[in-house]
């Protein structure tokens, strides 16, 4: 996608950070909406602006980062995790199927980008 308007659409999310934490989602409550900073445990460095998490009370994750921002395209990376005891035996799109909406939701990657299809799926 375009580098700049991934990079407005991260920047948007990191703004509303403060404002998603403690909102209710459809079924989900957003506990920590964060901008994620790694401190290495063997030298101390800090790297900063390493993914937007959407961390939910139930413990399920919507995580953003964007990579490839070198050159004049960049990658938009979603990840969506959540722990599930009894829905074992569904397929992915249905037992994650509101927290996508929830994500798309709160990217307006639409908007943004022009596309909420995703070229790679794993």
């Amino acid at each position: 996608v375009d580098k700049f308007a991934a990079t407005a659409m991260m920047e948007k999310m990191r703004a509303e950070t403060t404002a998603n934490t403690g909102k209710v989602l459809g079924s989900y409550t957003v506990a920590t909406a964060d901008d994620f900073t790694y401190v290495d445990p063997v030298d101390g460095s800090v790297s900063k602006k390493q993914g937007l998490r959407f961390l939910m009370s139930d413990g399920s994750r919507i995580i953003f980062r964007l990579s490839g921002t070198a050159g004049s395209g960049a990658t938009v990376r979603m990840y969506i995790e959540q722990y599930e005891l009894k829905k074992i035996d569904l397929d992915v799109t249905s037992a994650l199927g509101e927290l996508v909406k929830i994500a798309l939701s709160v990217c307006d990657i639409k908007e943004f980008c022009g596309t909420e299809t995703p070229t790679v799926i794993t």
